[in-house]
């Protein structure tokens, strides 16, 4: 099984370098959104693209992809709320197991039934510890998975599930605080589960400005992700980029 971006990903965490990625939503792009959003992506530096949601009612994630991967180089990554959100045309999958939650069916039960559709579909697999961080308000995840996040000011919990994760084999682990938080994860959580563990720490959820993406990278963060404040204004993208590029290597790393 390949594992090119993997092998990016931990090789620019030893270097301590960072990147960003535009997450997409296919229920809320058309074709001219896309290909706005890829000019602006290259024009930033964009690293990743994440594909997905934790609902997705339309039918075309295969043309979303489709489109990004005619038009750029910028490997498309898939970021799944179900077993259907595959695609063969990306490059690879973040196979999501919600370590934070308590629901079997997202923690191993729907891994199984999509299990042989995943492996035959050429991509690479990045298993990835999803732990969901309460930012305030209710989020489709947090609906969908019937399972409480873990609480804003408990690090020590955060810390724990990490660790679990990674012990268990986990390749990434993945802080969000959901679509549409009013507060992205905390500094001072990501600094001390970054602190504790050795793969690569994503985080997303809230990130509207550059001074936060840059904070972020600081505190431990090795990828950051934004989807909604880019779909609201696309032109924070440079901005974006260039702090979370800009990042020093974080501190106590």
């Amino acid at each position: 099984m390949k594992e090119t971006i993997y092998h990016e990903l931990m090789n620019k965490k030893k270097k301590g370098q960072k990147s960003f990625a535009v997450l997409l939503d296919p229920d809320k792009v058309n074709d001219k959104k896309i290909e706005d959003l890829i000019d602006k992506a290259h024009f930033a530096g964009v690293d990743y693209f994440l594909v997905g949601g934790s609902l997705v009612i339309s039918n075309h994630l295969d043309e979303v992809v489709q489109q990004i991967k005619k038009k750029s180089a910028i490997p498309v990554i898939l970021f799944p709320g179900t077993p259907s959100q595959v695609s063969k045309y990306a490059d690879a999958l973040l196979y999501l197991s919600l370590i934070s939650g308590r629901n079997p069916e997202l923690l191993i039960g729907q891994h199984v039934i999509s299990a042989p559709f995943v492996k035959g579909s050429g991509l690479e697999i990045m298993s990835t510890g999803y732990m969901v961080v309460d930012g305030g308000a209710p989020t489709t995840v947090s609906y969908i998975s019937n399972a409480s996040p873990i609480p804003a000011d408990k690090n020590e919990i955060a810390v724990c599930t990490a660790m679990a994760g990674e012990m268990l084999g986990m390749k990434l682990i993945y802080l969000d605080a959901g679509s549409g938080a009013r507060r992205p994860v905390t500094e001072e959580m990501i600094s001390q589960v970054a602190s504790c563990i050795e793969i690569p720490l994503i985080t997303g959820g809230g990130i509207r400005n550059p001074e936060k993406a840059y904070l972020n990278c600081k505190a431990g963060a090795d990828v950051i992700v934004v989807g909604d404040a880019i779909e609201k204004d696309s032109t924070l993208m440079k901005e974006l980029a260039d702090a979370v590029h800009a990042s020093p290597i974080s501190i106590g790393r």
